[in-house]
């Protein structure tokens, strides 16, 4: 993610600044990739910290605007919680909006989101024809750490969560096209096998034995859509992490050149190189403070083929192109 310039004074702006150092009110637009000092902001700036602004005052921004349901008010703890969890799917929309998606230029459906509190337990999250469902309980650490754990996994966050959602999303935008459908399988495997069945038999068996040479997390082998939307998460991660890196004002030897961007990159071996040696030096700096690796996850040479078929597709941008 970019830090951008402050057009109200000096210093930089992260992503989620309400307001510069000295107090000016700002607003992001997000088709420019800039803040700005005045205009339309969002309708729900005040109800949840929303910082992009809108095509008109009194109206939603671009993202809140792809939110069809939100958490029941009444649910302890609710509104913060969405107010996290929109926070993620913005940081999201922006990065594969460098790609060209869902933005105006993109004349294909958005995708439309789904936030639901939780009553009694944990809320469904997935996706199904172009509906993202995502519970806002996960936007608490304590949650998300517990299902973390019990689940057996790395990583789990929400900008995770909404990068592996809306991963089903592109998925689904993309299978119109024949080329892709055939290529995907031919890679990937047939996403017409029963998912059910597949869930259930990766839930009650675990991944198979040699699943560190074929995918990048133990969910990934559960079915083909489910490898495809851990993929995409994890090269959008990858991407992110270096393009922040880049960001901060941190150098590396493996940086191609001064000026590069990731995003623009259309080299994926390129691209997935630097990521990587990038990642197991910021892991290792975690180290120094007991923290966990930033990057937990091993490449082997089978899922470094299909972050590069994810690669190809992604940055061609809605069109195809």
């Amino acid at each position: 993610m970019q830090v951008f310039d402050n057009p109200a004074g000096p210093g930089a702006l992260w992503f989620d600044n309400l307001s510069t150092a000295n107090g000016t009110a700002v607003g992001y637009d997000p088709q420019a990739r800039a803040f700005l000092p005045m205009g339309a902001f969002c309708i729900n700036r005040e109800r949840i910290g929303c910082n992009w602004i809108a095509p008109q005052a009194g109206h939603f921004c671009r993202a809140c605007a792809m939110t069809e349901l939100a958490p029941d008010p009444t649910v302890e703890d609710s509104i913060p919680q969405w107010a996290a969890t929109e926070a993620a799917k913005r940081w999201v929309l922006d990065n594969l909006g460098q790609w060209h998606w869902f933005r105006p230029e993109d004349i294909g459906p958005p995708p439309v989101f789904h936030m639901l509190a939780e009553y009694d337990g944990p809320a469904p999250m997935g996706h199904a024809n172009g509906v993202v469902t995502i519970s806002v309980a996960e936007a608490d650490p304590v949650v998300r750490t517990s299902r973390r754990e019990s689940l057996g996994e790395r990583y789990r966050t929400m900008i995770g969560h909404m990068r592996h959602e809306i991963a089903h999303m592109l998925w689904w935008r993309l299978s119109a096209r024949e080329d892709f459908l055939a290529a995907f399988r031919n890679l990937f495997g047939d996403e017409r096998a029963d998912y059910g069945q597949a869930l259930e038999r990766h839930y009650q068996n675990g991944p198979p034995a040699d699943w560190q040479q074929h995918y990048l997390t133990r969910y990934a082998s559960a079915h083909p859509h489910e490898d495809w939307a851990e993929t995409t998460a994890h090269l959008l991660h990858l991407t992110d992490i270096t393009d922040s890196f880049i960001a901060a004002g941190l150098d590396c030897d493996k940086l191609p050149s001064p000026g590069w961007n990731p995003y623009s990159e259309t080299d994926s071996a390129k691209l997935l190189h630097v990521a990587a040696s990038i990642a197991v030096g910021i892991n290792h700096v975690n180290r120094a403070m007991g923290l966990a690796d930033l990057y937990p996850f091993l490449m082997a040479p089978a899922t470094h083929g299909k972050l590069a078929f994810v690669h190809d597709w992604l940055r061609r941008g809605a069109q195809g192109r």
